[in-house]
């Protein structure tokens, strides 16, 4: 077992990955359709009644600080062949190539199942078939970069405040295109509380042996490549 700090790349990671599983969350809230709802994945307006659009409710314009609360916290949609929701047990499952993205966040997974306990805590689980990874993707145009997350399945416990990578795990951090960081290992966890990452290897390990295996550049060569798409940048503009 491998114990990490947090580094940059590392932190950003468990923003991502946060991100999305609380994208979920909010999707499970947010999303759970009536009895007469077809689907909470592309709900249509009926009787010539127009769909209010994202912080616009009732057609009304909005305000200055909900315009500033939208900026912060972007609209999550979610994309799937099916939908089925049990408000009993307070549970959604999205089935079949699903797709939900957040900001500048995207997630696809073939199952996303979300739940929530009677304390109000939130658990997301995202799967794929045989011979497939679920996959989180989160741009950073700003700073030339791009986060990668793999796995077999990915967890988000709210009451641990821990998210995992399980099976096949990856991380990797792109700079303008090209590969810099990288985790490898069975499971990958970052604990929110804490901020430190467990890696573990096992039979499942990405990497060659079942060890965990962590590559990092150093900084001067992530400063060099951003510097160099900053150029490559401006003169196109």
């Amino acid at each position: 077992m491998t114990i990490l700090r947090s580094s940059t790349y590392l932190a950003r990671l468990a923003g991502l990955v946060l991100a999305c599983m609380t994208g979920l969350a909010w999707a499970q809230s947010s999303t759970a359709p009536a009895a007469a709802q077809p689907s909470a994945t592309e709900a249509q307006p009926t009787h010539g009644t127009a769909a209010p659009t994202a912080g616009q409710p009732n057609g009304k314009a909005p305000s200055a600080t909900a315009s500033k609360d939208d900026a912060q916290d972007p609209d999550t949609i979610i994309l799937s062949d099916t939908l089925t929701y049990d408000d009993v047990k307070k549970q959604s499952v999205f089935t079949g190539n699903v797709i939900m993205t957040r900001g500048l966040m995207t997630l696809t997974a073939d199952k996303l199942v979300l739940n929530e306990d009677a304390d109000g805590n939130q658990f997301g689980t995202a799967t794929v078939a045989p011979g497939k990874l679920v996959k989180i993707r989160q741009e950073n145009p700003e700073k030339f970069e791009v986060l990668e997350a793999l796995g077999l399945r990915g967890e988000y416990d709210g009451k641990k405040e821990q998210i995992e990578m399980i099976g096949q795990a990856v991380v990797t951090r792109y700079v303008c295109g090209k590969p810099f960081d990288n985790v490898k290992g069975e499971r990958v966890i970052y604990h929110q509380k804490t901020g430190t990452y467990e890696a573990f290897g096992g039979p499942q390990s990405a990497a060659h042996g079942g060890r965990v295996r962590s590559v990092a550049q150093p900084k001067t060569k992530t400063d060099a490549a951003v510097a160099e798409c900053k150029k490559k940048s401006a003169s196109t503009q």
